[in-house]
């Protein structure tokens, strides 16, 4: 929402506006229509419609041995970080044959597109819990430190949870909100 001071302004601008713009007769039915238009501008969206504005987030993850993240779409960029297999990132943009990609840690990096393949990693967002069942008191096999990397074996967990297999091998299920790149 916009502060009253703010909105007082956005109407007297529009307001002057209107009074250089239209001739005298018509200048009170154009503020009537500058002041709807102004605030229905400033009017916040209803939450069905602002949940719908943001598009789902779309992650992929490096399908070569490694990649390198760039700090523009070119091969002449500044080359920031090198990324192994498997390292979900995800998508901003694409621009040719480039993805502008943002990381676990909120970097915004750009990669080419033939390094990148279909999410099946994920990276534990936090200390994440690997549990023997999908179930916030199901046995603990092992705690995941923040940032490992985690395959994720089967689409068919239980809503809220992923099945996965940490680098040990070892095979259970973690919440999703402690993991990040899905």
């Amino acid at each position: 929402m916009v502060e009253p001071a703010r909105a007082h302004r956005l109407m007297q601008l529009a307001t002057d506006l209107l009074a250089v713009c239209v001739p005298p007769a018509r200048v009170r039915a154009g503020v009537l229509a500058a002041a709807a238009v102004a605030l229905a501008m400033l009017a916040p969206a209803p939450p069905a419609l602002a949940q719908a504005a943001a598009p789902a987030a779309r992650y992929f993850e490096v399908a070569n041995a490694a990649a390198v993240l760039y700090d523009a779409p070119s091969e002449r960029a500044r080359k920031l970080f090198i990324v192994v297999r498997g390292t979900p990132l995800e998508q901003v943009a694409v621009i040719n044959k480039w993805v502008k990609v943002r990381d676990l840690s909120g970097d915004v990096l750009w990669i080419e597109r033939g390094d990148l393949g279909p999410a099946q990693h994920v990276v534990a967002g936090t200390l994440a819990a690997l549990r023997r069942t999908p179930q916030a008191n199901g046995e603990l096999i092992a705690q995941v430190e923040r940032g490992v990397l985690l395959e994720v074996v089967d689409a068919g967990a239980p809503a809220g949870w992923l099945h996965v297999r940490h680098r040990d091998g070892s095979i259970g299920y973690v919440a999703a909100a402690e993991t990040w790149g899905r």
